[in-house]
């Protein structure tokens, strides 16, 4: 007790002329003793940045899966903005059998000189004793078949032929990564009766739809314009 007393003082002071061994034993212990406290603050950190990150891509899934962004309700009457020319573009609604309907649209970027083409199309199916459900197609890259002179419902007009591809959709059954085809038809000669007829892949026939009809139903264009 008494070199102790002498180390650290009577008073709890160092004594006068001698230094005090112990104080850096005792920082450095302070400083370890923090050590394991900050590791676990950064490996919080960590893990909460981690879950964040983890959250928004389950958000912006979710929001896929769901028909957004890519199926937002069009609302009006003609082609989509966007659709300048050349790009291709269309709006089209439809009755079906068993009191079902739908609504769909689209637009994007062609180029016939090297058989390429772009661009998304949504498609939204309500009734025939389901709830209603979207499902977004993207085209390409490359134009399957395409004429200037084609001729359906009786007259001439363009086509274009597409391979499609489901993106998102709000169907259980149709599953992202189907596969299918379009056909867009689009008359002239003063004459409207354009078309926009799906193909899709098994788990998705529920969206194998032809939309027909005057200028009120199907309002298409397909270039050469």
């Amino acid at each position: 007790m008494r070199e102790m007393d002498e180390l650290v003082g009577r008073d709890g002071g160092a004594p006068e002329g001698r230094r005090l061994r112990y104080a850096p034993r005792v920082t450095r212990l302070a400083r370890m003793s923090r050590r394991p406290q900050i590791l676990w603050a950064v490996c919080a950190c960590v893990v909460a940045c981690s879950g964040l990150v983890a959250g928004l891509r389950a958000e912006v899934g979710a929001a896929e899966a769901n028909g957004g962004p890519w199926c937002v309700p069009y609302e009006g009457n003609g082609i989509p903005p966007g659709s300048g020319i050349p790009p291709w573009g269309f709006h089209a609604t439809q009755s079906f059998k068993h009191g079902a309907s739908g609504s769909s649209h689209g637009w994007g970027n062609i180029n016939l000189n090297t058989d390429r083409i772009s661009g998304k199309i949504c498609q939204t199916l309500y009734g025939g004793g389901q709830s209603g459900r979207m499902i977004s197609v993207r085209l390409g890259p490359r134009i399957l078949y395409h004429s200037h002179v084609a001729v359906m419902w009786g007259y001439p007009g363009n086509v274009v032929k597409a391979p499609i591809k489901v993106i998102s959709s709000t169907d259980s059954k149709c599953k992202v990564g189907t596969l299918g085809h379009v056909t867009m038809y689009a008359s002239y000669n003063n004459v409207k009766s354009d078309s926009i007829q799906f193909f899709l892949g098994s788990g998705c026939l529920d969206g194998s739809r032809l939309y027909h009809g005057g200028a009120q139903k199907v309002n298409a264009q397909v270039p050469p314009l």
